[in-house]
């Protein structure tokens, strides 16, 4: 068979085909008017009552920063420490109500900082935000998994800062740990831990 007579044959078997009738002109669609966005600074935010106190732990002095800014420009009180031993020593030095807490630590890291947390009597009821650089979920997992109540990757926004802190908040917008159960949960004090002396 040559070319020309597939050529021959393909115009053959179209011109059998009956022409295929035109679809109707479809009504012109009214104009939809975009919604209007609604900025998330207008959204009722539950804040932490003012004068609440706010421990930061993180070795990096831009993370310490941008926490200490937002914090202090929504009328919270905050105490910073660059490591694990100096952010223990602030805890028993005086009790915050919240605390972010950095995993990668010189000294001590933050897991062993949240165990100790998590075994001292007096600051068992302590709400925690553990802070990571790290994209792995695994860091979340085992903060969570020691106690942790809640996890922030880094970077992170004013806005998530705050949404974090709004789920730890009772009825009298005073931070709290995450469910009743949490406290029964807890390990009981192991007396080889002493928490760093001021």
């Amino acid at each position: 068979m040559s070319i020309f007579d597939r050529i021959l044959g393909s115009v053959r078997k179209t011109a059998g085909r009956p022409e295929a009738t035109p679809a109707p002109p479809a009504a012109p669609a009214e104009p939809v008017e975009p919604a209007e966005p609604v900025e998330r600074r207008q959204r009722e935010r539950a804040n932490v009552r003012q004068g609440t106190r706010v421990l930061i732990i993180d070795d990096s002095p831009t993370v310490v920063s941008v926490l200490r800014k937002a914090l202090r420009s929504a009328g919270y009180e905050t105490r910073e420490a660059l490591d694990a031993e100096q952010g223990l020593a602030l805890i028993a030095e005086e009790l915050p109500e919240l605390i972010f807490l950095d995993i990668i630590l010189p000294g001590m890291n933050g897991f062993h900082a949240l165990r100790v947390i998590r075994k001292t009597p007096e600051w068992q009821h302590i709400p925690v935000i553990m802070i990571s650089g790290n994209e792995q979920a695994t860091e979340q997992f085992y903060a969570e998994r020691i106690g942790a109540d809640d996890f922030m990757k880094k970077p992170f926004s004013r806005h998530e800062i705050f949404a974090r802190m709004e789920l730890l908040l009772d009825e009298d917008s005073i931070p709290r740990r995450k469910g009743e159960a949490a406290s029964a949960a807890l390990p009981a004090a192991d007396p080889e831990v002493t928490p760093a002396a001021p």
